[in-house]
């Protein structure tokens, strides 16, 4: 690129060609006379439900630059070969994009290469992840990225941290930069020591803050160098959510492993913190979300990073931190009463906590208050404090929580298939989850730990001796109980799939999830159950633009008493289709997985193309034509932009780098 466009757009890649043909923009005048004319519908975003005339003309302040010397109109330029059109909604809402990140870093005018506008949209939405979304959504809890990762959009309030006991340098440094910095009113609190109780989460529940994740100790200064506690990065889902979640950062990192490995690294290493600290990877570090998991990933995360840093030094460091964190887990959080269902064996979502969640948007549930409110005589937001506060008791009340906080913990908020039954349901992904790590762990002692793996004080789960020694059969001989277990209580042979198990009313659900597929993800299926599970579940989920993650059958009407919920048919995520592809892979189905990976990133790109680089966190895999709008309780994050997306929706846009580029090369 020509010395003065460099650092213009940081779009912009490699060196351009020298007489390629650019547009000299006045930005201002270009965006209010590209709006004017092509934004019809007046929602900042140029896409093909607007009824412009889809061209760019010279009265939006644009001329036509060719070998930097002569200038022409702007529209059609033709000469020797060369010809430049901007028209259609693909190349226009490009330039609105390019127009505003300009404008965003302060420049008045901007010099735009017209392969910036006629960049092929899987290119550009894969280049845009890397070098662009993920930096954007990337955070570090440290004196310097605080300001940034602490502030909450889900609630109101003050800039506050909570530091767990066992790490006082935290609280002395956090202190210390509060004292430093009295602008930021940073509000340092001590979490108790011992058990974090349902009670105490929810009498802090009036003042919220971010949970402190790990640092590490930098040296600062020349040969008198001292010593800086530094925060370690990780990565936020984007929207509202700027925190780390569990799953989503996990899956996240898939798509950051070649381009963003310190950053995934650094997710491992606060995800051990949080074990060692608050005994689980938490549904994410808010102090409201203590008492809740999310769906464990972290040996399968774990691993991840090993095989692409096992020539690093400490490789074998992290990965053995890794499994002696997710044991401490195991013991403590999944296996333990009353998630784990002594009967099965199998194991159940069953965070603690009290009242209704503290983070959901006014009014969430006033469908569930209203019948109180009116046996008070209060108001749906009296009764609500009433119920929260303890002045009412409706056990009721108490019962539709507990089952909806295993909801959330389960990671599929929400969805008739586990509404009000969550905390009763031994639901297969989970229990494959927990195979996995039964495996995993299996694995690492036998083949990297030489069969013996020793559990330092730190990780030990309640009731180990420190310095207790264990070899790979344990683990295996519980992933064979594991097995025989969703063999027994999850398989149904007549209908060839997996279902959940109610340990309540000890029966097999009848409602067909694409979790089903999670079996062969894990490898715990057959291959005949795989088989099975291929020729008669795939075709209850499939759809037009990948797999939903129901059946429209199981949904049933959408009516007032049923309402459309966010991850029921026709709705697909990312987490269901990655899982889907790998499952399918192990198996040999790979006819499936390409017709099925190959919908599901059309359908992306398609989005992307047709409305302004739109990226959201699911899709109505039935609607090609509009598959990002959405009916249903959340809305769709990822939407909510004008001009530019800047960063996407990470929990999708992990599907993108690496199998799309993968996928493009093999077809």
């Amino acid at each position: 690129m020509h010395p003065k466009y460099e650092g213009v757009l940081t779009e912009i890649q490699g060196d351009s060609d020298p007489s390629e043909v650019c547009l000299s923009v006045n930005i201002d005048e270009a965006m209010r006379n590209l709006l004017q004319r092509e934004d019809t519908d007046k929602d900042g975003l140029i896409t093909i439900d607007d009824r412009g005339p889809k061209v760019c003309l010279p009265r939006y302040g644009l001329s036509l630059v060719l070998n930097e010397v002569q200038n022409f109109p702007l529209g059609h330029y033709s000469d020797q070969n060369t010809k430049f059109d901007v028209q259609g909604v693909y190349r226009l809402s490009c330039l609105l994009q390019e127009l505003f990140l300009a404008q965003k870093r302060g420049f008045a005018t901007v010099t735009i290469e017209r392969s910036q506008l006629e960049e092929d949209p899987v290119h550009r939405l894969s280049r845009l992840i890397k070098t662009s979304w993920w930096n954007n959504l990337t955070r570090r809890i440290d004196a310097d990225g605080i300001e940034q990762a602490a502030p909450d959009p889900k609630m109101k309030s003050s800039l506050r941290i909570y530091i767990p006991p066992g790490v006082p340098e935290q609280f002395d440094y956090y202190t210390a930069v509060a004292k430093e910095r009295p602008d930021m009113q940073l509000d340092v609190q001590w979490l108790p020591k011992g058990e974090i109780t349902a009670e105490f989460i929810k009498g802090i529940n009036h003042k919220p803050g971010v949970l402190a994740l790990e640092m590490e100790s930098k040296s600062i200064g020349g040969q008198q160098s001292t010593k800086q506690l530094k925060g370690l990065p990780f990565i936020v889902p984007g929207d509202r959510f700027n925190e780390l979640y569990n799953w989503d950062a996990c899956f996240c990192a898939l798509g950051m492993l070649d381009t963003h490995l310190d950053v995934v690294k650094g997710i491992v290493k606060n995800f051990i913190f949080e074990i060692k600290h608050y005994g689980k990877i938490l549904n994410a570090n808010r102090s409201y979300y203590l008492g809740r998991a999310q769906p464990p990933l972290l040996t399968w995360l774990a691993l991840k990073v090993f095989e692409e840093t096992k020539h690093e030094p400490d490789a074998l460091d992290i990965i053995k931190s890794s499994i002696l964190a997710a044991r401490k887990e195991y013991h403590e959080w999944w296996i333990s009463v009353p998630r784990l269902d002594e009967e099965t064996g199998l194991s159940r979502y069953r965070p603690i906590g009290k009242g209704s969640p503290p983070e959901c948007r006014p009014m969430s549930f006033a469908h569930v208050f209203m019948p109180y409110a009116e046996k008070y005589g209060l108001t749906l937001e009296e009764v609500s404090d009433a119920y929260n506060d303890g002045t009412i008791t409706e056990p009721d009340l108490d019962v539709f929580f507990d089952h909806d906080r295993a909801v959330r913990e389960s990671g599929h908020d929400t969805s008739n298939r586990v509404e009000g039954l969550a905390a009763d349901l031994a639901t297969i992904d989970l229990n494959c989850l927990l195979y996995q790590i039964e495996t995993d762990i299996a694995m690492v002692i036998q083949t990297y730990l030489g069969d013996v793996l020793t559990v330092p004080a730190e990780f030990c789960a309640q009731g180990d001796e420190p310095n207790t020694i264990e070899t790979s059969n344990i683990w295996y001989e519980r992933a064979g109980r594991r097995k025989a277990s969703i063999d027994k209580y999850c398989w149904n042979e007549q209908e060839g799939l997996y279902f959940d198990y109610n340990t309540v009313t000890k029966q097999q659900s009848t409602f067909d999830t694409v979790t089903c597929l999670w079996p062969l993800w894990c490898g715990i299926a057959s291959g005949h159950q795989a088989a099975q599970v291929v020729s008669h579940g795939i075709p209850r989920f499939e759809c037009a633009g990948g797999l939903a993650s129901t059946s429209e059958k199981t949904r049933g009407t959408v009516s007032a008493n049923n309402p459309q919920k966010q991850w029921d048919y026709p709705y697909g995520w990312a987490p269901h289709q990655v899982f889907a592809w790998d499952g399918l892979t192990r198996y040999g189905y790979h006819e499936e997985v390409k017709r099925l990976n190959y919908n599901w990133l059309h359908m992306m790109t398609e989005c992307f193309r047709n409305w302004n680089g739109t990226v959201c966190e699911k899709y109505n895999v039935t609607r090609l034509d509009r598959p990002h709008k959405v009916d249903a309780e959340y809305g769709n994050q990822g939407r909510n932009f004008k001009y530019a997306p800047q960063e996407g929706y990470v929990a999708v846009v992990i599907t993108m780098p690496s199998k799309l580029e993968r996928l493009t090369r093999a077809m």
